[in-house]
């Protein structure tokens, strides 16, 4: 029976990998790393209330088998240049070390499509940054998942994110060959493919938004 390690369980995409974990017979402890602390009464959840800007502090508390990230934020959440950095690109290397020294044996991260260490916007070029990292650490196991916009019910409102989706919904018809992967995606099959990853041997460790769907659905 497995430990997982999830940061970000309280987001679109961590609350459905919560929810799988806790029906999943592989893991008989899964430690949430929450800001505030959260009322969540399954046994197999251990809730760790973290500080985020001094994670060194949790080095004990990362120790597990798998480990799946899927923090985020936006400039409107994190308006302070630094802390979008902080939170968008150094926080995922940080706790990916730990994760990597601690022998934790797999890191499945959410990134996003187009995501580029080169690209000129600092969504697009954190991502790709973490990327590089996690290949660099040499997981035993590495997922990186690359979705186009993801449905789901978010807890947030943003606006253009849901005219962003209605308008690719409309034109999904026409995505087809390199443009699958612009085809939006539910929150639900994301999850379902990190968890699939870390427990399988596979030889892909990125995934486009069309793969997930792929691979969820073999």
């Amino acid at each position: 029976m497995k430990t997982a390690l999830l940061f970000g369980s309280t987001g679109l995409v961590g609350g459905h990998v919560l929810n799988q974990l806790i029906q999943n017979d592989n893991y008989s402890k899964i430690k949430i790393f929450v800001r505030s602390s959260i009322e969540l009464n399954d046994p197999k959840i251990e809730i760790i209330q973290t500080d985020f800007k001094n994670i060194e502090n949790h080095r004990e508390d990362i120790k597990g088998d798998d480990c799946f990230f899927c923090i985020g934020t936006t400039k409107k959440n994190s308006p302070d240049k630094n802390e979008y950095k902080r939170v968008e690109l150094e926080l995922p290397k940080q706790v990916a070390q730990i994760a990597k020294s601690n022998l934790v044996n797999s890191f499945v991260f959410v990134s996003s499509g187009y995501a580029d260490p080169k690209s000129s916007g600092d969504y697009l070029k954190f991502k790709g940054l973490v990327e590089e990292e996690l290949k660099r650490l040499n997981f035993s196991k590495l997922g990186i998942m690359r979705p186009s916009f993801l449905l789901g019910n978010r807890q947030e409102k943003r606006v253009g994110e849901k005219i962003g989706i209605f308008v690719f919904k409309l034109l999904s018809p026409l995505f087809l060959g390199p443009l699958k992967k612009m085809k939006p995606i539910h929150s639900a099959t994301v999850a379902k493919a990190m968890i699939k990853i870390a427990n399988e041997n596979l030889e892909k460790t990125i995934f486009e938004s069309d793969e997930i769907v792929e691979l969820t659905s073999s």
